[in-house]
């Protein structure tokens, strides 16, 4: 399998740099790492843990962890800022060009990234998001239902092609997260807002695991009162935002100062 992942310049960098998400998951964590270097053993990366001001002891356990794993960085919020918040904390960290995300919780398999690396070599390279897609959830009947429901509506109104937003794990290329807006749950929106930037998407079946310890930080009543507000707020974008690309045509060679 030929994994066609540019690196960037420095001092040292990845071929993939994986984002974990974590808030009081202290119990999931130590095996989830060990699963993700299982699944990239063959592939140069780096993991930055995102610790969004736990208060189970998730900065002592991954304190732990980075003290016998050299690749594995740990940030820390100072206080609790959201899922989207510490994603973009950890991609702004990050030193490859490509980045995979999953969740803390340990029901994103990491046995899947592979798959993701696979088709980012198959696609054609204005793909820049790669999203799994949750054909069999492990989740309860009544969140199967919400996010059911809550995808028929996001599909129907922003029309991004894309059976499954809320997966955690996927695979994008680093500057073009970077160039989207940033806001609380923008993670969710992933899809649309690459397409609304000029890239395509591409949606790729994957695993899905029942979460073994600690439980849901996501509520299906808060989520879908908050979920009004952010879809309202994407359709404006979609709408009014404009975004232009530029193709430079004269180059010159010039000197860059250190």
């Amino acid at each position: 399998m030929t994994m066609n992942i540019p690196r960037q310049r420095g001092p040292w960098a990845p071929a993939l740099s994986v984002v974990v998400p974590a808030y009081n998951e202290a119990a999931n964590l130590p095996a989830l790492l060990d699963e993700i270097d299982a699944a990239l053993r063959h592939v140069d990366h780096e993991i930055i843990c995102v610790d969004d001001a736990s208060d189970d002891g998730t900065d002592a356990v991954l304190a732990a962890c980075a003290a016998t794993r050299p690749h594995l960085r740990v940030l820390r919020h100072r206080r609790r800022s959201g899922q989207s918040a510490a994603l973009r904390s950890g991609v702004k960290a990050a030193r490859a060009a490509w980045i995979a995300t999953l969740d803390g919780d340990g029901q994103n398999d990491p046995a899947d990234l592979p798959r993701l690396l696979q088709a980012r070599a198959d696609a054609a390279a204005d793909v820049r998001l790669f999203a799994g897609w949750r054909v069999k959830r492990e989740d309860s009947a009544s969140k199967r239902w919400a996010s059911r429901f809550a995808n028929t509506v996001r599909a129907r109104l922003l029309h991004d092609a894309t059976p499954d937003t809320g997966c955690g794990i996927k695979l994008f290329a680093r500057d073009a997260f970077l160039d989207l807006p940033a806001f609380d749950h923008m993670h969710r929106y992933l899809p649309a807002l690459m397409q609304r930037a000029g890239w395509r998407t591409l949606s790729v079946p994957v695993n899905h695991r029942p979460r073994l310890h600690g439980r849901s930080k996501y509520d299906n009543l808060g989520r879908a009162l908050v979920g009004i507000s952010d879809l309202r707020g994407v359709l404006w974008l979609l709408r009014r935002g404009a975004c232009a690309v530029a193709d430079e045509r004269i180059a010159r060679d010039v000197e860059v100062l250190p």
